[in-house]
């Protein structure tokens, strides 16, 4: 008699060795980044068995100071399943010369790890901010729980930082205390946003409220970094949910910057970006005594 359960875990097994296979044809590892996609098993309550992740680190042995880097939200289902994996090498090489291990999570839905897309937040007129957040934060505890047993990581020294949908995702998983996360960046992050929208997104008023329900159980300091001309989240917007976000007890900086290109979204995946969002990292680090050697 076939066992179902047994079926269904190796047939998510098969399915998912597939998929690292793929992404390694598709793209060849970075030998200098020690790059390595790996398998992140989650939660036995949620219907996917892993994530697909790639690995960056420094050379040596370590142990080094973790981040683990959050990707956006492509805006329709076709565009989330070519994302394959977020690779973004550039940016990478910016955390990796500092001296971090970089884990890069494909969350459910997206690219590489596929199925079933878990951050839904229901009607633009009365969203479900809260839910979409902490289902993404499910995936990033999960990145957390594998990559603190790597024997190159210091599970002391984590920071999580995440672009747009992957800000807010940081900012929910932070709300869940993650042992060893020190600090936090937001990288124009939120949801609800469309370009069409020229930055006023979907009951701007109801993001204020979750970020203040996640505030109240952070305990440490968030960057928050956005330019006053993102097409997604307007600077009015932001400082609501920013006062909001301090007024319900979390530490945080809120960096404003001027107009970046035709739509400062875009910052951290431009390379005209790189100069200006990183000098906000390191100070935010130097700022908050991050321990970095």
């Amino acid at each position: 008699m076939i066992n179902p359960v047994g079926s269904g875990l190796r047939f998510a097994c098969l399915a998912l060795w597939l998929a690292l296979a793929c992404t390694a044809r598709a793209a060849a590892l970075d030998t200098a980044l020690h790059e390595e996609i790996v398998s992140v098993p989650l939660p036995a309550g949620l219907p996917h068995a892993a994530l697909v992740a790639t690995i960056y680190r420094p050379d040596g042995a370590g142990p080094f100071p973790l981040l683990v880097l959050s990707h956006g939200n492509p805006r329709n289902a076709a565009a989330r399943a070519k994302m394959g994996r977020y690779r973004v090498l550039s940016r990478i090489r910016e955390f990796t010369r500092r001296g971090f291990v970089v884990i890069v999570p494909m969350r459910r839905g997206f690219g590489a790890t596929g199925g079933s897309w878990a951050e839904r937040y229901g009607d633009c007129a009365a969203p479900d901010f809260q839910t979409a957040g902490l289902e993404a934060a499910a995936d990033l505890l999960a990145t957390l729980a594998f990559a603190r047993n790597l024997s190159y990581v210091d599970r002391r020294r984590i920071v999580l930082l995440g672009q747009s949908a992957g800000g807010f995702a940081s900012i929910a998983a932070a709300s869940r205390a993650p042992e060893g996360v020190l600090a936090v960046v937001n990288l124009s992050g939120g949801r609800g946003g469309s370009p069409s929208r020229e930055g006023d997104s979907c009951s701007p008023e109801v993001m204020a409220e979750t970020m203040a329900r996640f505030a109240r159980t952070i305990r440490v300091p968030v960057l928050w970094h956005y330019a006053e001309n993102d097409r997604y989240f307007g600077p009015a917007h932001v400082r609501a949910w920013f006062a909001a976000f301090e007024a319900a007890g979390a530490r945080g900086r809120l960096v404003m910057q001027p107009p970046f290109g035709k739509d400062g979204h875009r910052m951290f995946a431009s390379p005209d970006g790189l100069p200006i969002w990183t000098a906000e990292f390191d100070r935010f680090l130097q700022d908050t005594g991050f321990p970095l050697k």
